[in-house]
């Protein structure tokens, strides 16, 4: 362990699993104290994937501890505004400081164009985009207070940079986070908070679990000329959470100290043609 953000606090979005467990487990061994939540339950009905449970929520925590670090997890929906300020205040209390956010919750649902709904539209954008800002809102003032500036990296995807078809609602969403965080970058930044965007392509979680897959064949049949536009320039095609998890360590970490309103692709080149 570096202890490169050692004595910091990061609150994080989505940590029952995946990703958000990476993001949490990795800042941990680098000697950050964690504030996590997640819904840990049922999904929107569009998302065809497995849902994270208490448990899996309950093993983020198991791991962090096992980093010696200490963690406060609370299960709320990144929806519920007051739920997440109500959490960070708590974790203010407990903890100390803020530092570190880190906007990880999200969801996809592989749609064709014309089979998304109403209410299909609204859960992407609402979780996506609306939980995005919530968390953001949930925990800046708390950076700013403590006076020691600080570091926001909002988990975007590929389909933020280029598009990812078959998936409008969920582009749409990812456009939107990766101008939230110029945007925040912007107005944030005489605080010293940096504000980046990540734009992860395939990574091996459980979004790839349940009927997920045979979603995403379904929805190429009707269009399959558009089946490669995510073709990476490297020959592994899905990258492991824990990568994903370097490249936000290092946006939380002082070394990326004049990084800020950047959109940083972890995506094998896809984005890049």
């Amino acid at each position: 362990m570096s202890g490169r953000l050692a004595g910091k606090v990061a609150f994080i979005t989505g940590a029952a699993r995946g990703q958000g467990r990476a993001h949490a487990v990795r800042m941990a061994s680098e000697g950050a104290d964690i504030i996590a939540v997640d819904v840990a339950g049922k999904l929107p009905p569009c998302v065809p994937y497995d849902s994270a449970t208490p448990e899996d929520l309950a093993e983020t925590v198991r791991l962090v501890e096992a980093a010696d670090r200490r963690i406060l997890a609370a299960e709320i929906d990144v929806r519920d505004f007051d739920g997440l300020r109500d959490t960070v205040d708590d974790g203010v209390a407990k903890l100390g400081r803020l530092d570190i956010i880190v906007a990880n919750a999200g969801i996809s649902a592989p749609q064709a164009w014309n089979d998304i709904t109403p209410e299909s539209f609204r859960d992407v954008m609402d979780v996506n985009v609306t939980g995005t800002w919530n968390t953001v809102m949930a925990g800046a003032q708390k950076i700013i207070d403590g006076g020691r500036g600080g570091s926001i990296i909002l988990i975007s995807s590929a389909a933020g940079i280029k598009i990812q078809p078959f998936m409008v609602h969920y582009t749409a969403s990812k456009h939107a986070v990766t101008g939230m965080a110029r945007a925040f970058a912007a107005e944030l930044g005489k605080h010293s908070i940096r504000v980046n965007s990540v734009h992860p392509g395939p990574v091996n979680t459980a979004m790839g679990s349940g009927d997920m897959v045979a979603a995403i064949t379904a929805t190429t049949e009707t269009n399959p000329q558009l089946a490669n536009m995510l073709t990476p320039f490297l020959p592994s095609w899905v990258a492991e959470p824990e990568d994903i998890a370097d490249a936000v360590c290092w946006l939380a970490s002082d070394e990326s100290r004049n990084v800020t309103a950047a959109a940083i692709p972890v995506d094998e080149g896809s984005t890049q043609y």
